[in-house]
């Protein structure tokens, strides 16, 4: 029997159910911030700017100028992991990415872009970056590479699965140990860690994609 009753069917899987909420709270957010755009802004669509700008920042910093057009994929994939993770912090929901297949799916979209990018930036020749500093490392070279790109996704995938899982698991722990007494110092790391997991994903994302663009030299 799953903790929230609302959230229960027997059709649809839990982690989607749970997507779907943090889906609908992203797009509420966002109704509500958008809808009465003032040059004096209030609160939320304050916070909206302050977190609009933030993504910005980081992309262009790490990227360069030529990041600003991936900003709808990198402000979507980080606004939906930091939504994710924080939602399951709330005693009787989940987080869906301590759900293996969310976090497969995001890490596959990454990876799908990667090479898409790679391909649109230098056609066929994008194929000389796995072929090491000179053709008579092709043999070795080729190979080592294209293994490394594959585990790209998997590292994504199970570094971000892991951790919030054990998030969640430790809260539980916490909280039928002590049901009474809220752990606020655990629960300030678990949100700190949340932040910290949702940066690496979207560095290490804005990275594989940065490279993809460069040069092969």
């Amino acid at each position: 029997m799953h903790p929230v009753l609302f959230l229960e069917n027997h059709y649809v899987p839990a982690q989607v159910m749970y997507a779907w909420c943090v889906m609908a709270i992203l797009a509420l957010c966002s109704y509500l911030a958008t809808r009465r755009l003032n040059l004096y802004p209030g609160r939320l669509q304050n916070v909206m700017e302050v977190i609009v700008s933030g993504f910005d920042g980081l992309l262009t910093e790490t990227m360069g100028p030529h990041g600003r057009k991936f900003f709808p994929l990198i402000a979507t994939l980080g606004l939906y992991i930091l939504t994710s993770n924080l939602i399951g912090l709330i005693p009787g929901f989940e987080s869906p990415t301590a759900n293996l297949n969310t976090t497969v799916s995001m890490a596959i979209v990454v990876f799908v872009m990667t090479h898409i990018v790679g391909v649109r930036v230098h056609g066929m020749k994008y194929v000389k970056q796995f072929m090491g500093p000179v053709w008579w490392l092709t043999p070795l070279m080729m190979p080592i590479e294209i293994i490394s790109h594959l585990s790209r996704p998997l590292s994504l995938s199970v570094r971000l699965f892991g951790n919030i899982m054990g998030e969640d698991i430790v809260l539980a722990v916490v909280l039928l140990l002590v049901p009474l007494l809220v752990p606020l110092p655990v629960f300030a790391l678990m949100i700190f860690t949340s932040v910290i997991q949702t940066l690496v994903f979207m560095l290490l994302a804005m990275m594989y994609i940065a490279g993809a663009m460069e040069e092969h030299h």
